[in-house]
C-alpha cells in the first residue's frame, strides 16, 4: 500500500455533475461497466456478470468505489449512475512510470455508453483534477490508455496531457501521457478592465 497522499475531498459538484462515494443503488451501474463488450473494448474485454455480481456479493460495493480519490459520477439533478473516475497512485510494480521510484498519481475513468460524446468524462476529469490541484502538492498525473483507444487519447489531448511514450501491458500498446497537477489549478477571474 502506497503512503503517498491522494485526493480526500468526498464529493466534487459541477454543473451537471456530482462526483460522490458509491451506494447500493449504484450496483447496476457498476456492473453494466464491468459486463458492457464496448465499454471495456480497450480494457481486456467485458468481464463475465456472473463474475461481476459475486465479487459484489463477497465484498460489497465498498470495495470498488469505497477508496479516497475513487468516485461514482452521477447526474447532479437525478443522481444517476453515469461511471466512474479514480485519481489513485499507480502501482510501482506496473510499467507506465515518469519517475523511478514510481507512485504517481494517475488519472481513469469509465462511462457507460449511452453517455459518451456529450463531454462529461471532460467535465468529470476537469473538476477532479483541479481539487486535487487546490489540494495536493504539484506533481506529475499519468494516463495511461490503449493505444487503440482513440477516444481516450483525444480527452487526455484536450485535459492537457503530454504524450510521453508507449510500453506493453495486458498484452496490448499503451500510450503514457502526463501533466503537472499545478496545470489545472482554477485560474480567478481577471479583474475587469477601468
Amino acid at each position: 500500500m502506497n503512503a503517498l497522499p491522494t485526493l480526500s475531498a468526498a464529493e466534487i459538484t459541477t454543473d451537471r455533475l456530482r462526483l460522490r462515494k458509491a451506494h447500493d443503488a449504484d450496483i447496476d451501474g457498476l456492473i453494466e461497466l464491468q459486463t458492457d463488450p464496448q465499454v471495456r473494448a480497450h480494457l481486456g474485454g467485458p468481464r463475465p456478470r456472473s463474475v461481476v455480481e459475486q465479487y459484489f456479493v463477497a465484498n460489497g460495493i465498498s470495495a470498488i468505489a469505497g477508496e479516497p480519490g475513487t468516485y461514482v459520477i452521477a447526474d447532479k439533478e437525478t443522481d444517476r449512475f453515469i461511471g466512474t473516475l479514480v485519481l489513485d497512485r499507480r502501482a510501482a510494480d506496473r510499467p507506465g512510470h515518469v519517475t523511478t521510484e514510481g507512485g504517481e498519481l494517475e488519472l481513469s475513468y469509465l462511462l457507460r455508453r449511452g453517455t459518451w460524446g456529450a463531454g462529461l468524462a471532460f467535465e468529470a476529469a476537469t473538476a477532479v483534477l483541479r481539487a486535487a490541484a487546490g489540494e495536493l502538492p504539484d506533481q506529475l498525473v499519468l494516463v495511461v490508455t490503449q493505444t487503440a483507444n482513440e477516444r481516450s487519447l483525444k480527452l487526455a489531448t484536450r485535459l492537457g496531457f503530454q504524450r510521453m511514450g508507449t510500453f506493453e501491458e495486458h498484452d496490448a500498446e499503451q500510450t503514457l501521457a502526463v501533466a503537472h497537477l499545478h496545470s489545472f489549478k482554477a485560474r480567478s477571474p481577471l479583474s475587469a478592465p477601468r
